[in-house]
């Protein structure tokens, strides 16, 4: 799509009028903003240091839903020559993994992992910890917490326990597969269902897994990333009543959100690590 086309589309759905917008519209209005504004095009090379690259933030993110059955039986305990991560601090810790997934431990939580992790990618968590999870078709990714075992290939999940063997695993993206110690059933999660397993017994929800701006301010979405992120976000004084009807994941990746407010406004922006601001000029 030519660049006067894309923006064509874009003002399409920027100058949509403020009327109440349905679930399936407000995702369509996300797929398209990311499908679009991250389709290949000729642009002027970046830094790195100050710009993203959407498609290797999309390769990494959105790695695969493959589904992977076993019947495993649940482990607890010691790995050999394991790796043991403890979050101490008051704020989430990000743990990148021997084959390059990624774990948001957060506080007062831990993790633990053989030496061998490529090959077995076998993980036990204690606390809660968000994972995004790197594709391998042939090593299959499981989480030990408690009773339970979530089983992966590639996807985005929260694993949360508590001191009763109480689990909660809230599914982003891709499938996973549950399974409890002692039970011979296996859940199969979809993105936007919550496995709950709790004093013996197992059951599956929904949850919200969506942030939703109805005809928003291009403000308002700064102030979301803000309190989700902690990131400041300065935008010229001409944008910032921009309006936006659009449907984040909860989870998105923050330069995920920043790339396509770029991409979407024809901006640049620049990353200052040290005051946590991000300057679209």
């Amino acid at each position: 799509m030519d660049e006067k086309k894309l923006d064509e589309e874009l003002q399409k759905i920027w100058d949509e009028s403020p009327v109440p917008h349905s679930d399936q519209a407000k995702q369509a209005s996300w797929e398209t903003f990311r499908s679009k504004t991250f389709a290949p095009k000729k642009k002027r090379l970046r830094t790195w240091h100050y710009y993203a690259v959407a498609a290797s933030i999309l390769l990494f993110l959105f790695i695969g839903t493959t589904l992977y059955f076993t019947n495993s039986p649940i482990q607890n305990g010691s790995f050999a020559g394991e790796t043991v991560i403890a979050n101490t601090t008051s704020e989430i810790k990000t743990v990148v993994l021997p084959d390059s997934s990624k774990v948001d431990l957060s506080p007062s939580s831990q993790i633990k992992y053989a030496a061998n992790f490529v090959q077995n990618r076998k993980i036990e968590i204690e606390g809660e910890a968000y994972f995004k999870v790197t594709k391998d078709k042939k090593h299959p990714f499981q989480v030990f917490c408690s009773q339970t075992t979530t089983t992966v290939l590639g996807t985005s999940f929260i694993v949360r326990s508590n001191a009763k063997d109480n689990v909660i695993v809230e599914l982003y993206e891709g499938r996973v597969q549950m399974n409890v110690k002692g039970l011979s059933q296996k859940w199969i999660l979809k993105p936007g269902d919550k496995f709950i397993y709790a004093d013996k017994i197992a059951e599956v929800e929904e949850f919200n897994r969506f942030t939703d701006f109805e005809n928003e301010k291009l403000a308002g979405v700064g102030h979301y990333i803000e309190k989700n992120y902690g990131y400041k976000i300065i935008v010229p004084q001409e944008f910032a009543n921009q309006r936006i009807t659009v449907r984040i994941n909860k989870k998105e990746d923050l330069k995920t959100i920043v790339q396509l407010i770029s991409e979407m406004y024809d901006l640049d922006f620049e990353i200052n690590e040290e005051s946590k601001q991000i300057s679209f000029h």
